[in-house]
């Protein structure tokens, strides 16, 4: 087996060297694009839905989870979505610090009462939001401090 001399500019031999593609490669950490009314309304049903569901089949504990996760992924898209997912996310965030007072207050089982009405509560306030989204109304939760914008 007999060896050729390598040209060093091009060590693999009649192979050309690799050249990147000329196109534009898509930018995937840019905001998507706007999105029509329709798509936001139903965003915004969203960004109440999940958690919504999330916390009726956890007991009210990965509720806030759903909306941390809707909001993260959606606010960029509108700002009628980043605001019902922001409305969502103070729900949920209000809903846990009363849980979290609620535990304790269950040793003189005035947390139980105090933990079904924040589940309850929740419950509605999603509702509500689910439902103003899907007609296309910009909402505020009533008794819910805007901690998110």
């Amino acid at each position: 087996m007999s060896q050729t001399p390598q040209d060093p500019a091009n060590p693999y031999g009649d192979r050309p060297a690799y050249e990147p593609p000329s196109h534009q490669q898509p930018d995937y950490t840019a905001p998507q694009s706007s999105i029509s009314p329709a798509q936001e309304r139903t965003l915004g049903a969203v960004a109440h839905g999940v958690p919504l569901i999330a916390m009726v089949l956890s007991a009210g504990l990965l509720g806030f989870v759903g909306s941390l996760v809707i909001y993260l992924m959606y606010k960029d898209r509108g700002p009628f979505v980043r605001q019902h997912a922001a409305n969502s996310l103070n729900v949920q965030i209000i809903t846990g610090i009363v849980l979290l007072i609620s535990i304790p207050l269950m040793l003189i089982l005035v947390g139980f009462v105090t933990y079904a009405v924040a589940l309850v509560f929740a419950f509605v306030m999603h509702l509500l939001g689910a439902i103003k989204a899907n007609n296309g109304e910009w909402w505020d939760p009533p008794m819910t401090p805007r901690f998110v914008r």
